[in-house]
């Protein structure tokens, strides 16, 4: 008697990206309405960020310098894809694009007109300045972190990993770095460095890391001695196979959102240097300059100088903070 195989099954096995988007947390994600509404808000932000020169494109009266150095005369050159200005404005502005078109010296404010759509503060149109000034947060938001985020991950992996004497100077060095205020440290970079894009990412970065340091260490603690990294050990698995591909996976969780909430916040507190002053140079496009020029105009005539930055400004924060509480929720494992 022969027997006849059974047919094999038609159904597929679910790759990676069908597994990630069915597991538990992001599921969660999806359900939840405020973290949807935070994403939504980030992904125009990012939007806006990618496409700043087509959206709030140089002028020819108060933008010369700009098209010059992209190497033409005249603002729809830029829009054609068939140019070279059209994909170095989008990846690689020169920049004097980044400097906020003056449209005049007057230090009254102007109303919102067809040349400066949310008008005009100390002669600087504010719709410029708040469109690149997107794309300027959001790169030095994305480099700060980025940068802090890989230094923390290796400083703690290691510290916690290995533990004894290497864990307790790493630990005592950053017990020192914490002891320094941030602000005071910015300000002094600042001060004797003078204020430019890299020495405000300097400074963030070198107090920045200590805190993903810190909490990857933490999850470190907790996760190497579990019966998986012992089974991957007694296999003869090395250091940096143990550390990279199964201690530090399982320990990300926590400092990755954190990071996502870091996005939103850091951008808010470069923004405050330049409401002080110590920021980046005057006519850059940059948020807190025009919060800096609103001070001397809080009459309701002039509402425009004052709302129009602010709603870029608390906007942007709140997309960042609304999706990284609903990240922390949903890889939260005490959360149901």
């Amino acid at each position: 008697m022969t027997t006849v195989p059974a047919p094999p099954s038609q159904e597929k096995t679910p790759n990676r990206l069908q597994g990630f988007f069915g597991s538990r947390p992001v599921v969660k994600l999806r359900r939840n309405k405020l973290a949807v509404v935070g994403l939504i808000m980030t992904a125009i932000f990012l939007l806006v960020a990618l496409f700043a020169p087509f959206i709030a494109a140089p002028s020819e009266a108060a933008g010369r310098n700009c098209l010059r150095d992209l190497g033409i005369s005249q603002t729809r050159q830029i829009y054609n894809p068939a140019g070279g200005a059209f994909w170095q404005v989008l990846f690689a502005a020169p920049p004097s694009c980044y400097r906020t078109e003056r449209e005049s010296f007057s230090p009254i404010p102007t109303p919102p007109s067809g040349t400066a759509y949310f008008g005009t503060s100390q002669g600087y149109d504010i719709f410029y300045g708040m469109i690149w000034g997107t794309r300027v947060m959001m790169k030095m938001g994305l480099v700060i972190v980025a940068i802090t985020l890989i230094t923390g991950i290796i400083v703690g992996a290691i510290s916690g990993y290995y533990g004894g004497w290497i864990d307790n100077i790493v630990q005592r060095f950053i017990d020192v770095m914490l002891s320094l205020p941030p602000l005071v440290l910015t300000i002094v970079l600042l001060t004797v460095l003078g204020a430019s894009i890299s020495t405000i990412i300097l400074a963030f970065c070198l107090t920045g890391w200590t805190q993903y340091a810190r909490i990857v260490r933490g999850d470190i603690l907790r996760t190497r001695g579990l019966e998986f990294v012992d089974a991957a050990r007694s296999l003869g698995a090395r250091d940096f196979r143990l550390i990279f591909k199964h201690v530090l996976p399982n320990s990300l969780a926590s400092v990755l959102t954190i990071a996502i909430l870091d996005l939103g916040t850091i951008p808010l507190s470069i923004a405050a240097l330049s409401f002080l002053g110590i920021g980046l140079p005057i006519g850059y496009t940059d948020w807190g300059q025009f919060m800096s020029f609103a001070r001397s105009w809080t009459d309701n005539q002039y509402w425009y100088v004052t709302v129009l930055p602010a709603a870029f400004i608390i906007l942007f924060s709140l997309g960042w903070n609304l999706f990284g509480d609903a990240v922390r929720d949903a890889f939260d494992p005490r959360t149901r």
